[in-house]
């Protein structure tokens, strides 16, 4: 595994506030390889009450929400919370500016479900990530973790916009973390691994989302389900 890339953006936060405006309107082919992996592992969750780690623009938090979850959302960029804020149905979630690289301001066992979409690459500490995810969990509650899988990192790929205002390219900063890396901070942590999703585009998708064409049958995504 190659050595973590550094951030080309003065901070994470600061690239999420100015990809934020943007953001749902890219048509990104690792979302729409993910939500439907993600929602599906889920589950029903009508009458739970769900943490959304790193929730960015709601996107899961708000499908959530309309699925009959109580949810509560968190992420460190006031320009992704805004927008989230903006979205219809966003009025049922509770969103709260927090940086995950501290620890969760909920007390043991609040949740149900906790679900964190596409974030791992931006944190340096997966102990503490898992350790508080997991903490926040009711025994046997389930979560639902994805990440941009650490195949695309071999092809240079990280988190990466186009700056509407400058157009400058904007990499807030990744971290190539493996999927042993991920499966043993995890572990550590107490959780049980259920299953392991890894996901390629293939032909089709890259036909809807011209961005995937170069990677068709190359791992794009990795979808974790673990057990407190």
């Amino acid at each position: 595994m190659p050595e973590p890339l550094k951030p080309q953006a003065s901070s994470v936060r600061t690239g999420y506030d100015r990809w934020a405006s943007i953001y749902d309107s890219e048509r990104n082919p690792l979302i729409g390889l993910e939500e439907p992996v993600v929602r599906e592992k889920l589950g029903d969750v009508t009458g739970l009450a769900v943490l959304d780690l790193g929730c960015g623009t709601g996107r899961h938090s708000v499908w959530l929400a309309s699925a009959g979850a109580t949810v509560t959302g968190v992420d460190f960029s006031e320009g992704m919370l805004e927008e989230a804020r903006r979205k219809p149905g966003a009025e049922a979630v509770r969103f709260l500016a927090h940086d995950l690289h501290q620890p969760l301001p909920f007390a043991s066992g609040s949740f149900d479900r906790v679900v964190s979409g596409l974030v791992l690459e931006h944190l340096h500490d997966l102990d503490a990530f898992f350790a508080e995810a997991c903490r926040v969990l009711r025994p046997g509650g389930r979560a639902v973790v994805s990440g941009m899988h650490p195949a695309m990192f071999l092809k240079g790929v990280q988190a990466r916009f186009t700056d509407p205002a400058s157009g400058e390219k904007v990499q807030p900063g990744s971290h190539a973390h493996s999927i042993g890396d991920i499966v043993m901070a995890a572990v550590r942590a107490g959780f049980a691994l259920e299953r392991i999703e890894e996901r390629a585009p293939d032909a089709d998708f890259g036909t809807r989302y011209p961005r995937a064409a170069k990677y068709v049958d190359w791992p794009m995504l990795v979808v974790f389900t673990l057990r407190a």
